[in-house]
């Protein structure tokens, strides 16, 4: 699973973005995404909608979950999306998340965010 997150690194957020770029910004994506589909790669991948919209469950006993805002506003990083690969190799999905970082930004400069890579991990084999 490749993590898209994004920080604090010298760009205004994609909300603030001059339609040129935002454009030029999603459609790297696209192409990108399509890449993956075409090689046979992409499993699924998914942009996710802003902070402000996150609500953050937390249960407790005998009570109603607490449901609190999404992460806070003094976070320099969220998530922003997801792809999940099936690759032949660890060092494929370190290839793929390079090309990912590299995304365009504000007057198409990479953004080169950061890209989180992990593993996803299967539950054990038969019933439990």
């Amino acid at each position: 699973m490749l993590l898209m997150m994004t920080t604090d690194i010298g760009h205004p957020p994609i909300t603030q973005w001059d339609p040129v770029d935002v454009k030029a910004h999603i459609e790297f994506m696209r192409e990108f995404s399509q890449s993956l589909v075409t090689s046979g790669e992409l499993v699924d991948g998914q942009g996710l909608a802003m902070p402000d919209h996150a609500k953050i469950v937390t249960a407790r006993d005998g009570a109603a979950p607490a449901v609190t805002d999404g992460p806070f506003p003094e976070s320099k990083e969220f998530l922003a999306g997801y792809w999940i690969v099936d690759v032949d190799s660890p060092d494929r999905a370190l290839e793929i998340a390079a090309e990912a970082s590299a995304s365009p930004g504000p007057h198409g400069v990479k953004l080169n965010h950061p890209i989180e890579v992990r593993q996803v991990m299967s539950g054990p084999d038969g019933d439990v």
